[in-house]
């Protein structure tokens, strides 16, 4: 099943058994993430997509056409820098939407996945174009911080890569005018993680809404609460207090 993309990798210069296991595990992990994905309903039809950068700076990716809940390892596309398919299934290619995934890495050093899905309460804020920039959620403070809503961009041109260009830098989570919602991380599972945080705290926010309005933490708490990032081990761009409303 991995035999051809397995063999260009050692060719690459990823040699030795630990390294192989490594890039199929790598395979599937992100096809488990694709299936919570659409078990969460944060996905429906052919929405969606995750992208995994590998150490020699080519990337792993979801194919276009294809639910997430269909997505296996063999798959994924192997694809470099320019969106060039270097090895997969033939006919398959990756999603339109890969030119905002290549441009998190190429803006983002650090970054080492992206996933983009549709999950329903946040996607509702970016479709209200509210960005989520309460400081309310102790939890959320620590893990994301504040997220903006970017510009509209047409999905599949170089607008949406732009939109979101001016973000990157202090955001890892953002809303997407009028489309979905974008999650950076180191890996897969962290990526993953930011956007199951994102959709919680939309729910709740919602919820506060309903209630009268969220009460937000003091100045002091929230400055208490970003100085414990490091603590905890929480890395990425999460800017400090911000309102973007202002």
């Amino acid at each position: 099943m991995y035999s051809v993309c397995v063999r260009n990798r050692a060719q690459a210069g990823m040699q030795g058994k630990e390294m192989e296991l490594s890039y199929m595990e790598l395979r599937e992990q992100i096809c488990d993430v694709c299936h919570k994905m659409w078990q969460l309903g944060w996905v429906a039809a052919n929405d969606g997509n995750v992208s995994a950068k590998l150490p020699d700076g080519t990337f792993l990716a979801t194919p276009t056409g294809i639910s997430k809940s269909f997505i296996t390892p063999e798959k994924l596309v192997h694809i470099d820098a320019g969106a060039n398919v270097l090895d997969g299934l033939e006919g398959y290619r990756p999603s339109s939407e890969i030119k905002m995934h290549l441009k998190c890495y190429s803006e983002r050093e650090d970054v080492g996945a992206v996933l983009h899905a549709h999950p329903p309460v946040a996607t509702g804020y970016a479709v209200a174009n509210v960005p989520l920039d309460e400081y309310s959620m102790i939890e959320t403070v620590i893990a994301i911080g504040s997220v903006p809503v970017t510009p509209y961009g047409t999905p599949s041109t170089d607008e949406v890569p732009r939109a979101i260009a001016p973000y990157l830098g202090e955001h890892d989570v953002m809303l997407l005018q009028n489309h979905g919602a974008l999650a950076v991380g180191s890996d897969v599972i962290t990526a993953y993680y930011r956007m199951e945080t994102l959709e919680l705290f939309a729910k709740i926010s919602l919820n506060a809404h309903l209630l009268g309005g969220a009460q937000e933490l003091p100045r002091e708490q929230i400055d208490r609460l970003i100085s414990m990032r490091e603590q905890y081990k929480v890395t990425g761009k999460h800017p400090g207090y911000k309102k973007y409303s202002e």
